[in-house]
Formats: C-alpha cells, structure tokens, sequence
C-alpha cells in the first residue's frame, strides 16, 4: 500500500525502536504471536481515555478500532483525494466509497468544476 513519507518515517522510527514480532508482525503478543481481538479492544478502550478530553471518552467517538479507518477515508476525501484513488488504497470499488461516504464526497463539485473550467480555459476551450 503507498503512505506518504510521513507515515513511512513513524513506521520505521517504530520498528527501529520495537522491531517486530513474530513472522514480521508489527505488533505482536508478550510470547511474539498475534495479538487477540480482547487485547485490542482493552488497549483500545485505555488509549480513547490518553487521546480524548474527558468530556468526549464517554461519547461514541473512535467507539472501536475499525473507526480510524472511516476517519482515514474521510480525512483524505476531504483532502480531494481522488475517489478512485481512495478506493484502491482501501481495497473499495469507487461505487462503495461514493455509497459509503458521499458525505464527504458532497460540496466538492464547486471545487470540480472550477478545475474543469481552468482545463478549458488553458486548452482555448472556454467560452
């Protein structure tokens, strides 16, 4: 999967520091195997009360890990990643994404729409 720099450089300052489990997991249990579903739902529920304010660890929000993965493809829609690009990143067919997230996807027409109309006015094709 392609990440930006940035997260390639927190990946290996953390395999520098850690370095690997087991079979070259990033993570793994004391005894180097894979880490339970119970571990990190436990861990989990410790880091949202270190991450949030207090007010917000009672709340839904980032309510289990499977939520960072629906914040990942809001924030980079929201960035104007292309939607097809998201999709192939996250193993999704563009159709899920638009389903899934046209939330995010909804108000960037303007956005679109002043690119078209630079492409055309830079091809001669502009009214």
């Amino acid at each position: 999967m392609p990440i930006p720099p940035v997260l390639v450089a927190i990946l290996w300052a953390h395999l520098k520091e850690f370095g690997t489990a087991k079979e070259g997991r990033v993570f793994g249990n004391e005894r180097g195997g894979a880490v339970g579903s119970s571990t990190y739902w436990r861990v989990w529920e410790e880091a949202r009360e270190y991450a949030l304010p207090p007010e917000r660890v009672d709340s839904p929000l980032a309510g289990r890990p499977y939520d960072l993965r629906h914040a990942c493809i809001t924030r980079w829609l929201n960035a104007g990643v292309p939607v097809a690009e998201v999709a192939r990143r996250v193993g999704n067919s563009p159709e899920v994404i638009h389903r899934r997230y046209h939330g995010c996807i909804d108000g960037h027409e303007e956005a679109a729409n002043a690119k078209i109309t630079k492409a055309l006015e830079e091809d001669g094709d502009a009214a």
